[in-house]
């Protein structure tokens, strides 16, 4: 195993509401010195699966400023100061579907962009649904589109379903499922 470049100097060197950047100073095993810029770590984030019913996943359709139009994907948000991920999936999943869920199951965790973000998402399945609606920071009502996962190819083929973080979490959850069938 490589042993991990050494830390030798840390800047901060822009800040906004929401992120953080600094440049790291670094210095290789083999002596080689560079300069990184990346997003510090903060709280987790959680992305919920939220399964309907055996064969249906429920997405939902809210604009992203990044990509500047709507998108379709699996309900996300973050986890608070204090809260353990679980509490936090069944609360956006309150806010963002109108759902609680009974079952709530960690089923992996991704990094982003470890190359420049120091960030997880906790992939958590949410099975057991039942309406329950907590108000929540959105600007506007996010549509909820339930989706039969046997039809998955066809999501995969829309242009506004393209988050590889949703396209991940049905993948790992779709297995996760074959092999509860077995």
């Amino acid at each position: 195993m490589r042993t991990k470049p050494k830390i030798v100097g840390r800047r901060l060197v822009a800040q906004s509401r929401l992120f953080r950047v600094e440049e790291i100073d670094l210095v290789f095993a083999n002596g080689s010195r560079r300069t990184y810029e990346r997003v510090p770590g903060g709280a987790d984030s959680v992305l919920i699966v939220p399964m309907l019913d055996p064969e249906t996943v429920l997405l939902v359709r809210e604009y992203g400023a990044g990509s500047d139009r709507y998108e379709l994907g699996l309900p996300k948000g973050v986890v608070e100061r204090g809260e353990d991920p679980v509490s936090a999936a069944n609360r956006e999943l309150q806010e963002e579907v109108g759902y609680g869920a009974r079952d709530l199951q960690i089923i992996h965790r991704l990094s982003i962009v470890p190359g420049y973000i120091q960030h997880h998402s906790l992939i958590v399945l949410a099975r057991d649904l039942y309406p329950s609606r907590l108000p929540g920071d959105e600007p506007e009502p996010i549509e909820v589109v339930p989706w039969r996962l046997d039809e998955v190819d066809a999501l995969l083929a829309r242009d506004d379903f393209d988050e590889a973080r949703s396209m991940a979490a049905l993948f790992l959850t779709m297995r996760v499922l074959e092999r509860e069938s077995l």
